[in-house]
């Protein structure tokens, strides 16, 4: 039985746990010998309280009720527990702030010189302050598969509920309505995406 967060009704939303959704989670994890056990109820709420988010469903559930992160993955090196970082983590863990906005809707290549970049930069704000917002505002980060390519998962903002790969040269919306993937958008698309064992990027 889910929490209060709208388990039973149809559809995806990032505020209402599919329980469709919910059972395909519970289907790829429930013969995982690296799954860590759920934190429960009481911890998530406790979590939300500390940093003053509510986590997107079905993530939400799933740690809950599920399992907080999987040696197994996804990706590469694991699936991490809630609100750890990879251990390769370029930066300071205390200036996250996952209750400010994640600052972007589209794809951002910094390193491609032919992109411009999101409107918050093209207005004149300055890109580094731009680079720590992507990094540390909104989201937390479900892995790495090295290479400072982290996954994040988008828990404040516009895209709140969505999967974004965020590395040292780009940043990159996870699903097939952003053109990179076959995936269903969405951290159950992710999740059913790296079961089938399909390549991140399988469009070209």
């Amino acid at each position: 039985m889910s929490d209060e967060s709208g388990a039973g009704t149809s559809g995806t939303s990032p505020d209402r746990a599919n329980p469709a959704e919910l059972a395909a989670l519970r289907a790829v994890f429930g013969s995982d010998g690296g799954r860590r056990p759920p934190l429960g109820w009481a911890a998530v709420r406790a979590f939300e309280a500390e940093h003053g988010v509510v986590l997107p469903e079905p993530y939400r559930t799933f740690v809950a009720e599920i399992a907080d992160g999987s040696a197994s993955g996804p990706p590469e090196y694991g699936f991490l527990p809630l609100a750890e970082l990879p251990s390769d983590w370029d930066g300071e863990a205390d200036v996250r702030s996952l209750s400010s906005p994640f600052p972007l809707t589209e794809a951002w290549m910094w390193e491609d010189e032919d992109d411009d970049g999101p409107e918050s930069v093209a207005d004149g704000e300055d890109v580094d302050a731009v680079l720590d917002r992507v990094h540390g505002d909104g989201s937390v980060v479900l892995g790495t598969d090295g290479c400072a390519m982290n996954w994040h998962l988008v828990v404040s903002g516009p895209h709140r509920g969505q999967i974004w790969m965020i590395s040292d040269v780009g940043a990159v919306p996870f699903g097939a309505p952003y053109g990179h993937t076959t995936a269903e958008p969405g951290f159950t698309g992710w999740v059913r995406h790296w079961a089938d064992k399909k390549s991140w990027y399988d469009v070209a």
